[in-house]
């Protein structure tokens, strides 16, 4: 267990800060973005754009970097994120064309992927099967990034300007950088390989020939769409639609992040009991339900609260289907966790990275579009399983 490791239980705390660059990049410029739009001359539908920017430049970077965790030190690894992740943030501050804004946020996903990327293999070694355990209470002291985001991020615009929020970003990484210098999260590895495109391809061949995990992939992959159509939709639907102020914005988006934060601590206590499948099967069930509330809501044109505390059990049950996900396929690939890792990533933030264009195309004017997407990747997902157990 964690205890094994030097750091001991404050392991898992330094994990969760380093998963915690890419929600903190995402949530914390969410209120900034009608005044980014604003101040770089363009309009929102390109600064949400950015955030598309931002997971495809992170799904790249997971699909390099994955299987070189699974062949380099790990503490290397996480350092080059690091400081790849610091300097970006600093030029993002300072840009003012919002196409090599957009660039940059590739970039800075991009190095935050290498940081981010070695976090469940180091779970996986130590939780073994109670993967999911490790995974949740990870994701638990993480969602304290998004939880406090969009407040920090409104109040460093009241206090100064929108580049405050990305050199916050970089001082982040800056402090994690010098920390993980000061100690070592590295796993046994099962590999020396020499890195040619033979390694490269032999890796992703082994975990996508593997067909027992395949749909608990694809399971992750649309969970993950879903929770992307509300990061992507939320300035819109609390900002626009319903004209909430900033200060509202941010507490409307804590309660759906606490709701996701409850799944992953029900997870915690629940999964040693009844194990991951059936974790992942409730939660499927309390997403379809409330997938279905939060649509009918929608085409009833239902009030901000009513919209928002139904989307809460809809966050918290992607909470719980992601966590078991996740853990499930880590625990089918002992000796490449990195680059099954690098596979869940890619495909999550791949699929997210479609969000913003989809959404663009469809130029959406209500809550609509969004709940609908919602419901039909938790449908989706529902079919998945099913599969898995060869009821389709």
């Amino acid at each position: 267990m964690i205890q094994d490791h030097p750091l001991g239980r404050l392991l898992l705390p330094l994990l969760a800060s380093i998963v915690a660059l890419t929600p903190l990049a995402i949530d914390l410029y969410l209120p900034a973005m009608l005044v980014i739009a604003s101040d770089l001359n363009s309009d929102l539908e390109s600064v949400q754009v950015s955030l598309s920017s931002y997971l495809g430049g992170y799904a790249l970077g997971m699909m390099v970097f994955g299987p070189l965790a699974d062949r380099f030190s790990r503490t290397r690894l996480v350092q080059v994120g690091l400081f790849g992740f610091a300097i970006s943030s600093i030029a993002l501050a300072i840009t003012r064309e919002i196409d090599v804004f957009c660039a940059l946020r590739i970039l800075q996903a991009f190095f935050g992927a290498a940081a981010t990327v070695v976090v469940p293999g180091v779970i996986r070694h130590y939780y073994k099967e109670q993967t999911a355990k490790g995974m949740s209470y990870v994701s638990m002291i993480m969602m304290v990034a998004p939880l406090i985001a969009p407040t920090v991020g409104a109040a460093l615009m009241l206090v100064w300007h929108w580049s405050a929020i990305f050199f916050v970003l970089a001082l982040y990484a800056s402090t994690l950088l010098f920390i993980t210098l000061a100690t070592s999260i590295d796993v046994p590895k099962f590999t020396n390989e020499k890195i040619t495109i033979h390694f490269f391809t032999k890796n992703y061949l082994t975990v996508f020939a593997n067909k027992a995990a395949r749909n608990d992939i694809l399971t992750s992959m649309l969970v993950s769409f879903a929770f992307f159509c509300f990061l992507t939709s939320v300035p819109f639907i609390y900002l626009d639609y319903y004209n909430v102020s900033e200060q509202l914005f941010g507490v409307l988006f804590a309660m759906n992040i606490i709701a996701l934060m409850l799944g992953n601590f029900l997870n915690t206590r629940l999964v040693p009991k009844i194990g991951s499948r059936n974790m992942l099967y409730s939660g499927l069930i309390i997403g379809l339900l409330s997938g279905i509330a939060v649509l009918a809501e929608s085409l009833a044109d239902m009030g901000v609260w009513v919209i928002a505390s139904t989307i809460a059990p809809l966050m918290m049950s992607l909470g719980i289907i992601a966590s078991n996900a996740d853990a499930l396929i880590l625990i089918a690939f002992e000796k490449h966790t990195g680059t099954a890792t690098a596979v869940i990533g890619t495909l999550r933030f791949g699929s997210g990275a479609l969000v913003g264009p989809l959404l663009a195309l469809v130029q959406p004017n209500s809550t609509i579009p969004f709940a609908t997407f919602m419901f039909m990747a938790v449908v989706l997902a529902g079919l998945c399983q099913m599969r898995q157990r060869n009821f389709i």
